[in-house]
């Protein structure tokens, strides 16, 4: 799964966009967004970069090896 983006907690900084590698991220109505999913590498940048916690990662059962 992908990275999650709480539009409650999102500012609009536009960090976690400018810090994506792979320019899954992209900023609509001043919200960032998720915009190309099945791209992410789960890398943690934009999280990492987020200061009001907005970013987090829901993996599913199997990928943790539950």
């Amino acid at each position: 799964m992908t990275a999650v983006i709480d539009k409650g907690k999102c500012n609009g900084c536009e960090l976690c966009a400018l810090y994506c590698p792979l320019d899954v991220i992209h900023m609509e109505d001043g919200i960032a967004v998720i915009r190309y999913p099945d791209e992410c590498w789960h890398c943690g940048a934009c999280r990492q970069d987020c200061a009001h916690d907005a970013i987090t990662f829901q993996f599913a059962p199997a990928m943790l090896g539950i």
